[in-house]
């Protein structure tokens, strides 16, 4: 794992000492090497930086920026069939000089261009500057686990794996883009193409950005969308041959991430997910597996069920149990690490879980995505039975339902904000198609009241329209259009930002055994019901985990990581509230209506708030702005 930037400069204002402090900003990814390289053209010049983290060939070999003819890459990740396509490119005569994924990936882009990409099983973001053709190429992996971040104005175009990199270049400019504001007061993260900054993106995953030097103007285009597998028909095969071939597919996967120089190990929380990877990796290992836990004296405590599992499958397993101090001293590092606003709280024990991995190996598996693919969130059996609900009312009943229910919704107290907007989303979906209902219910099940958007703001803003807003509801069921939102906006905006940024802090390589593309291609053309079965998710994982773990010791209700931010912000982090939520801090930013957020936080207090998650999202904010923007 590593960290890249770089530049394309029209104005000749970027010197090599700009490009250092840029890569210097990313010395937490790569604290092994670092390099970098100023190319001069006709009219421009281009910078490429690189923080390396030795995980294959750790030897100097593999220093980058890497050359290779007319070709220069930087790159973060890990390609993990490089050797079957170094083989096969040794058979089309090329010539190797180093035992890197780095170089294979050069070799591989001479030979097949940028078709190479759909060769490559793994998690990337890389630079590619060719010198023949002046262009300059991006690429980001299929599920988005790397990150990639791009400016373009005025000349100039930078690119970097974290937003903090711009930070450190003069010719950034600063500037918070409203439309994202909103964006992550819904969500909590804000959403690809989007950032905080104006002229500022995230490149999507499965996507290839084309810079012309000699045009100044770039392009950009899709090299693999999870919305075409779910379109396709579904497979036809028993339940018995899915459930079989799924496992095979499985155990190739994982055992791809364990390829590396360096100590491997897993996260493992007891859940079904990390269990799977677990225990089919231990299955076909000559040593033990070194499983990793941490476990809480407040919240949701998973430990002793990972440890259970760890036992009965013959792990060599750690746990370490954090004190509320560790947990809370933890916040104060968030702003730094996640760069724009970012409000997921389970990036606080995902910090912690990586810092005990690191102290014994360099890699760590996480099993994300097992919600995503299989089917596994509360979210979508919910769904399921709202519009079961919803399928029962007689079209004659609709519209007097729709009545009934926006009455409902106003009659309710001022604090049950969350529920008036979830009967909303129902009403407003009632005299539509099933399709159309599910998007509709799902968006508000997942979105921020409607007074908050109406109230929060010194201005109007207006909020931007996701790209699964925009596109058509495809004809597949609801649930699976929930999921396929799910992986295309929460698992890349929120989830593997929340892992990449927490490994990357204590200089951990962190790879997603189940994002292997291969998986969803599969699994996405099940039906639905190997997946959901009525009322219960992960049917065909749930299964194959039980192959090794006995029914009874994983029957218990969903959880994961949690931490009680409800009693910590109302008790020993009220100081955090005082300090960022104030009227004069939230004066100086100059961006909400402090009245409304008062009043909120007034009601907090005084334990009569039961939005909480608004509470976190502000302060989060407010934390990155006086870490960033002062």
């Amino acid at each position: 794992m590593c960290g890249i930037t770089g530049f394309v400069d029209y104005k000749n204002r970027n010197s090599r000492a700009d490009l250092e402090k840029m890569v210097d900003v990313l010395s937490h990814r790569g604290p092994d090497d670092n390099g970098v390289e100023i190319y001069r053209c006709n009219t421009c010049q281009v910078g490429l930086g690189h923080a390396r983290l030795s995980i294959i060939d750790v030897s100097s070999s593999g220093h980058q920026p890497m050359s290779f003819e007319n070709l220069t890459i930087t790159y973060n990740g890990e390609i993990y069939n490089y050797i079957e396509i170094r083989e096969e490119l040794i058979s089309l005569g090329h010539k190797f000089k180093t035992n890197s994924d780095t170089e294979v990936i050069l070799h591989a882009y001479k030979q097949w261009k940028k078709e190479a990409v759909h060769k490559f099983i793994g998690m990337f973001a890389f630079a590619i500057y060719d010198k023949k053709s002046q262009e300059l190429v991006l690429f980001r992996d299929r599920a988005g686990v790397k990150p990639l971040y791009y400016f373009v104005k005025d000349n100039i175009f930078l690119f970097s794996s974290e937003l903090k990199s711009f930070y450190s270049n003069p010719e950034f400019p600063k500037e918070i883009d409203n439309k994202s504001l909103g964006n992550y007061f819904n969500f909590g993260y804000i959403p690809a193409p989007n950032s905080i900054f104006k002229d500022t993106f995230k490149l999507q995953p499965g996507h290839i950005l084309t810079y012309s030097l000699s045009k100044n103007s770039y392009s950009i285009a899709a090299y693999w969308k999870p919305r075409d597998f779910y379109s396709r028909h579904k497979l036809t095969i028993s339940y018995d041959e899915a459930k079989h071939d799924l496992k095979v597919l499985l155990l190739n996967a994982f055992q791809y991430r364990m390829v590396a120089d360096v100590p491997v190990g897993v996260f493992l929380s007891g859940g079904y997910d990390s269990t799977a990877v677990a225990a089919l990796l231990q299955e076909n290992m000559t040593n033990k597996l070194k499983t990793f836990t941490i476990g809480f004296k407040e919240g949701n405590n998973e430990a002793p069920h990972a440890k259970q599992t760890a036992e009965l499958l013959g792990t060599d397993h750690y746990e370490y149990v954090c004190t509320t101090k560790e947990a809370q001293d933890i916040i104060s590092d968030l702003p730094f690490y996640y760069d724009e606003p970012f409000a997921d709280s389970s990036a606080i024990p995902t910090i912690l879980v990586s810092k005990l991995a690191r102290q014994y190996v360099t890699v760590a598996l996480s099993a994300d995505a097992g919600d995503e693919i299989f089917s596994g969130y509360n979210s979508y059996t919910l769904l399921r039975k709202y519009l079961g609900v919803l399928n029962k009312i007689p079209n004659s009943l609709k519209n007097s339902s729709i009545v009934s229910l926006n009455v409902l919704s106003k009659l309710l107290p001022g604090n049950k904000i969350s529920l008036r907007h979830k009967i909303q989303g129902i009403y407003k979906s009632l005299n539509q198609d099933e399709l159309l209902q599910g998007k509709l219910l799902f968006k508000y099940m997942n979105s921020l009241p409607k007074e908050y958007n109406k109230n929060l703001f010194n201005e109007e803003i207006k909020f931007y329209s996701s790209s699964y807003d925009t596109e058509p509801v495809i004809a597949i069921d609801s649930i699976e259009n929930a999921m396929l939102t799910d992986y295309q906006m929460y698992l890349s905006g929120d989830i593997l930002t929340k892992v990449d940024r927490a490994s990357m802090s204590v200089s951990l390589e962190g790879r997603e055994p189940l994002l292997d593309h291969r998986i969803f291609e599969f699994v996405s053309r099940l039906p639905l019901q190997y997946k959901l079965d009525s009322f219960t998710g992960k049917r065909i994982l749930k299964d194959i985990v039980h192959d090794y773990i006995p029914y009874e010791m994983m029957n218990r209700p969903k959880t994961g990581f949690s931490i009680p931010l409800k009693s910590w912000l109302q008790g020993d982090l009220s100081f955090l509230i005082n300090e960022f939520l104030s009227e004069e801090s939230l004066a100086k930013s100059e961006i909400f209506n402090s009245r409304f957020v008062k009043k909120k936080i007034d009601l907090f207090k005084r334990d009569k708030l039961h939005y909480v998650p608004f509470i976190w999202k502000i302060l989060m904010f407010q934390m990155w702005y006086f870490k960033w923007m002062r």
